[in-house]
């Protein structure tokens, strides 16, 4: 046997979009380069297309009434998988999230132990948002009028852009409230920072989320969020990382093309990169996508 060493090619990672719970190819099989904050190449994304953004929204809604039927209950026990399963990788998003924000281990680690529990907070709502958005009301006559929440259906998501904590932390608190409250969601990645994004796409297609929930699509932010924003199959609108990617004159389109099909949408903050993602989430973004039901039932004699 030889003695000869050889020395050892590193297997480089071939990161996919995530798509109705599949890894495709972008179908423009483009990809583009994704490097750290000094330049240093770090991946090759998948240049995501529209046609990429359309098929994203037609997994998102074959995936509505499968997801928004499940039990609260059980949502919230699926929702809790997932942070075990990003428990499991923390080592790996901790080096994504370092090389994305240009910052420490330690510093990243404790990003990714923030996003982790943040997950968790959110999966804990899923059977409790309905005694805060739903009610017994009084009316006049002899009547029970009940005011129950529901999901709006499929949001399209513009993800947080690269900054502190944004890469993960502002991924997750953007994603986990919509889907905890049974809607179905299509993310444009950060442009700039992908890679915990699609990353976070193979956590979701190895825990217990059906296919289609949660469609991630990275490329240029310019391309996919204005097929989000005017398509007819798309229901709210979700600009945060709107006004860092493309300019506040391309979030403003964006709104302008969601008011055409009456979408919700939740607009982006002036300053995107003063928003620090580690504060204690509120209920706000539980709520935003959230429609009311209201019955009347005859009380009987």
């Amino acid at each position: 046997m030889s003695d000869t060493t050889y020395a050892r090619l590193d297997v480089l990672k071939t990161y996919k979009l995530y798509v109705g719970g599949k890894f495709p190819r972008s179908e423009s099989g483009r990809v583009y380069e994704v490097t750290d904050t000094k330049g240093e190449w770090l991946a090759n994304a998948p240049l995501g297309t529209r046609k990429d953004a359309r098929d994203a929204v037609v997994a998102a809604r074959a995936a509505v009434k499968g997801w928004s039927g499940t039990t609260a209950y059980n949502r919230g026990q699926v929702l809790y998988r997932v942070a075990e399963m990003l428990q499991g990788r923390r080592e790996q998003f901790a080096a994504e999230v370092s090389a994305a924000e240009g910052i420490g281990p330690k510093k990243a680690a404790a990003l990714v132990d923030a996003a982790i529990d943040r997950w968790i907070w959110y999966a804990g709502w899923t059977d409790k948002v309905a005694q805060i958005a739903g009610g017994a009301n009084p009316v006049a006559g002899p009547f029970f009028n009940l005011s129950t929440p529901e999901p709006t259906g499929v949001v399209g998501i513009v993800a947080p852009q690269a900054g502190y904590g944004h890469s993960l932390l502002g991924l997750v608190s953007v994603i986990a409230p919509a889907i905890a409250t049974g809607n179905t969601v299509v993310v444009a990645a950060a442009a700039d920072a992908p890679l915990p994004a699609l990353s976070l796409g193979e956590v979701l297609a190895t825990s217990d989320v059906p296919g289609g929930v949660v469609n991630i699509v990275s490329g240029r932010t310019a391309d996919i969020a204005p097929t989000l924003a005017s398509h007819q199959d798309v229901n709210a609108l979700d600009l945060t990382g709107a006004i860092a990617a493309d300019g506040p004159g391309a979030a403003q389109a964006l709104e302008a093309a969601a008011a055409d099909t009456l979408k919700r949408v939740v607009r982006p903050e002036l300053d995107p990169f003063a928003q620090d993602w580690t504060n204690a989430p509120g209920t706000d973004r539980l709520l935003s996508f959230l429609e009311t039901k209201t019955v009347w039932h005859p009380m009987g004699i």
